[in-house]
This record gives structure tokens, C-alpha cells and sequence, in this order.
């Protein structure tokens, strides 16, 4: 009777938990649901919260109007190029910056931690960051947006916990005795046992790549080189411009057309990065889990 009694009460908790993991699903999802079937939705419909799970008028004047900018196009190709160079940039600051902190033998090593740690809570500022950048002659140049922000310190104590707590000292040691290098351990063993934390700093980093506008808004001004999500909000902040000068029926008209396009930048610049994180998701979590361990 005891046992029956337990029985019942681990089948209530288990429904509990999974209503619990249900409902929060949905609180995540359905946001990202719904800007979709707004970006493709009348807004006179989304405004009197007639759309609720899919359009109840088509309507794809939004993505029209975004399209119709001549530089769109340009400033993508550019986004997935930063996006690319940057994060193989970050990865092999970053990766190979990690494994050199976790080997014990490393000469200066609680003097180079240091060194790395500083930055993470003290910052130079904007403007002596921008005079570095102006003395590097990096201003209005491609790899302004690749090279000078690569390091991340965060990055490399997530990586050198992972080779600290993942890759047994043994293993380094049975390479040294068949005459493995240094550089040659790292390549052939501990970055193909590395996966994990190459995919999830990988993604961080390519993540704030991608979202990245404010670097290009100080430190470019070559309209061939801004990024897409620099253009999209000088398209937001023009539509802003017009309505406030506008009247009437070209007011709620201009209104309808702007909040149209700002859920079409919404899916246009995500939809990239959310089609490639559940590719992801797994190492992701791994990494998660990495960064809560202390090394």
C-alpha cells in the first residue's frame, strides 16, 4: 500500500515538472512565434490583438520596404563575413590563449592570468580605444571588425577550465615520451578532443558578431563596410524621423509601415543564428556546465 502511495506520488511530480517544462517552452518560443506571424501580418490586426497563433491578413509590405534598400544586400554579405573571419579569429586567440593558461608548466602563469583578469573588470574607455584603433590605422578598415576585440578573457577561462578538467595529464605525458611537441600535442590531440568548447565559444562569439553594430557605428564610416544590423537601425530611426513629421492618415500609415518592417529586421537578422543554434544547442549546454566549473 506504502509502495502504491509512492508510485502515485512520483507520477504527480513527474506531470508537474513536465507542465512546468511545457509551459516554459512555450514561454520562449511563443515570443519568437509571434514576431514571425507579425512580420507577415496586416498591423491594424496586430495592434487590436487579432493575431494570436498564425496571420489573419497576409500581408508582406514589411519585407518589401526592406528590400527595397539598395545597400541590404551589401551589408548581409558583410555580416556574414565578419561574422566568419571573426570567429576563427576569436578561436584561435582564444582556444589556444585557454590551453597555454591550463598547463602548470607555463612560465609567468599567475602573472598572466593577471594580466588577462584586469580587463575583464577594468575597461580603457571609448576614447582611448578609439585612439588605439586610429593609431593601428584600423579606422574604416575590414579587420577593425575582426581583430581588435577577439580576445575575450571570458572565452579563454571557459577554455582553460575545459583542458584543465577534460584532458588527462597522462595523455600529455604518453605524447611526450613518443616525442610529440608542444604545438604538435595541441593540434592532433587536444583539439580534436575539444569539440565542445570550440563549438560553444564559436557560437558565443559568432552570436555577438552578428548582433555587433555599435563598433561599426564608431569606427566605420564607409557605407560599403557597415554590417547589416547598423543598417537596419539607421532604416528604424529614418521611419521614426518621418512619422514624427507626419500627420493624418499618412501618420497611421507611415506608423503601419514602420512597425511592419521592424518585425521584418527582427526575422531577417536573427533567422541566421537561430537556424544554426540548434545544431548547437548540445555543446551549448556543455559549455554552460564548463563555465560553472572552477579551475
Amino acid at each position: 500500500m506504502v509502495k502504491k502511495k509512492k508510485f502515485s506520488q512520483d507520477v504527480l511530480v513527474n506531470i508537474i515538472f513536465h507542465l512546468i517544462a511545457v509551459l516554459m517552452i512555450i514561454a520562449v518560443i511563443y515570443p519568437l512565434w509571434f514576431v514571425i506571424i507579425a512580420s507577415f501580418s496586416n498591423p491594424a490586426d496586430v495592434a487590436n490583438g487579432k493575431v494570436w497563433l498564425w496571420p489573419k491578413t497576409v500581408d508582406v509590405r514589411g519585407y518589401q520596404k526592406l528590400f527595397e534598400q539598395k545597400q541590404i544586400w551589401k551589408s548581409y554579405w558583410n555580416t556574414i563575413i565578419y561574422t566568419i573571419s571573426g570567429t576563427l579569429v576569436a578561436l584561435l586567440v582564444n582556444i589556444t590563449a585557454g590551453y597555454a593558461m591550463s598547463r602548470k608548466d607555463l612560465p609567468g602563469r599567475k602573472i598572466i592570468n593577471v594580466f588577462y583578469l584586469i580587463p575583464m573588470f577594468v575597461g580603457g574607455g571609448l576614447i582611448p580605444t578609439y585612439l588605439v584603433v586610429k593609431q593601428f590605422g584600423l579606422l574604416d578598415n575590414f579587420l577593425v571588425m575582426v581583430v581588435p576585440f577577439a580576445v575575450s578573457t571570458y572565452n579563454i577561462i571557459v577554455a582553460r577550465t575545459f583542458f584543465q578538467n577534460s584532458l588527462p595529464e597522462s595523455l600529455w605525458e604518453a605524447a611526450q615520451i613518443d616525442g610529440c611537441s608542444t604545438i604538435r600535442y595541441f593540434v592532433q590531440f587536444a583539439v580534436p578532443l575539444s569539440k565542445a568548447v570550440i563549438a560553444v565559444v564559436g557560437l558565443w562569439t559568432a552570436v555577438g558578431l552578428w548582433n555587433s553594430w555599435f563598433n561599426a557605428l564608431i569606427y566605420l564610416q564607409n557605407e560599403n563596410l557597415i554590417p547589416l544590423q547598423l543598417l537596419l537601425r539607421r532604416i528604424l530611426i529614418s521611419n521614426e524621423s518621418l512619422l514624427g513629421a507626419a500627420t493624418g492618415t499618412m501618420a497611421q500609415e507611415l506608423r503601419q509601415l514602420s512597425d511592419m518592417m521592424k518585425y521584418a529586421s527582427i526575422v531577417v537578422s536573427t533567422l541566421p543564428i537561430m537556424a544554426l543554434y540548434p545544431f548547437l544547442q548540445k555543446y551549448f549546454n556543455q559549455g554552460v556546465m564548463i563555465g560553472a566549473v572552477k579551475g
